[in-house]
């Protein structure tokens, strides 16, 4: 950063963005402190929305370290391109990311365009990911993953463009969760203790189910055994199920013990596809895949190459050979079959630790 510029640090009101604060207050930078208002439950959704508390808790770590604290109100284009994102998804029987897309769209897209438009030079957030100087794009970054392997969120960034990246800086991505923990409860933050958020981006702990429930007419049809073709019940809605499921189906499993998975959609019938949960379930594995709306944080790859993916968040890497397209999408070949790839979830590409981008798979 160049000396006399703004950081704006976005405050959520967890220890992530807490410690953000800390270290960059501690490095001499100069920075405000801003809660990003998204989401209120005025809807009532079953389940908790801790927003009230997320922002008392923002402001006491921001007075304790004496920053500016402000509250930004974001509350309809976090509807109109997250919230909708994920109901339009779910509609048309995809499993959508909002996590993700809220990097993209939200905290790096209207929050930094808004804190742009009031001086700062960056945006600072809790996440657990690095960023680098690039080799490859002159003057540009890296997005790296976080030094605790635990708990890098790198796959989250995965949508982010290089100018988002070259915006965006990530104060704890070399940092150890328990060693974090230590740092603020040693400057006596009010968050040191306080559990992570395990809910729906923004909106807290509202179950996905409630959260449809509330927005999506259900539309029931039949459960079918994929192979056979046997109806073994009925279901609510396709938007209830995603690919791989196991609970929730509402069907027993057989005399064996052996349960049913959710293998597919069949959209003209709204029937939702079962089997027996094994390497030979049809439709649960699949070693080739195509991905869309392809996004790179650097240089984009544009021959055939052999990578790397993650799946899915928690997922490790994988190889795999990437063929890209000329539509902005790529077939994808995994070195080994994968589980359960829900189309409209994410596949986030890497070089090593080094993120390169990410696409949707169709």
């Amino acid at each position: 950063m160049g000396k006399g510029q703004r950081i704006l640090v976005a405050m959520s009101g967890g220890v992530d963005s807490s410690v953000a604060a800390l270290v960059l207050k501690r490095q001499g930078c100069d920075i405000a402190g801003a809660y990003m208002k998204n989401w209120i439950n005025e809807d009532e959704i079953i389940g908790e929305c801790p927003w009230e508390q997320d922002i008392t808790d923002a402001r006491a770590v921001c007075e304790s370290l004496g920053i500016e604290f402000t509250v930004v109100n974001l509350m309809r284009e976090y509807r109109e391109l997250v919230v909708q994102y994920l109901l339009d998804g779910y509609t048309r029987g995809l499993t959508p990311n909002p996590d993700v897309m809220c990097n993209r769209e939200m905290k790096f897209g209207v929050f930094r365009a808004w804190a742009k438009a009031k001086g700062f030079a960056s945006v600072a957030t809790g996440h657990y990911a690095r960023r680098v100087p690039s080799a490859a794009v002159p003057g540009g970054w890296d997005l790296i993953e976080g030094a605790d392997k635990n708990k890098d969120q790198s796959y989250f960034l995965a949508m982010l463009r290089q100018e988002q990246l070259a915006d965006a800086l990530f104060p704890i991505g070399d940092l150890q969760k328990p060693e974090l923990r230590q740092l603020a409860a040693e400057a006596g933050l009010s968050t040191a203790g306080k559990k992570d958020s395990q809910g729906i981006c923004f909106i807290g702990q509202v179950r996905m189910q409630d959260f449809l429930r509330a927005y999506v007419p259900d539309e029931p049809g039949p459960i079918v055994r994929a192979g056979d073709g046997r109806v073994l019940g009925t279901h609510r809605g396709l938007h209830y199920y995603t690919l791989g499921q196991r609970k929730g189906i509402g069907i027993p499993s057989n005399t064996d013990n052996q349960a049913y998975v959710v293998v597919g959609k069949r959209a003209e019938d709204k029937a939702l596809l079962v089997a027996f949960d094994s390497p030979e379930a049809p439709g649960l594995w699949c070693s080739e895949i195509r991905v869309h709306g392809l996004s790179w944080t650097g240089m984009p790859l544009t021959g055939a190459c052999r990578i790397e993916g993650r799946v899915r968040y928690r997922d490790p890497r994988v190889g795999l050979s990437f063929e890209p397209g000329a539509d902005g999408s790529a077939t994808v070949r995994f070195e080994t079959p994968q589980r359960a790839l829900a189309s409209g979830q994410v596949l986030a590409l890497y070089d090593g630790e080094r993120l390169l981008g990410g696409g949707v798979y169709l």
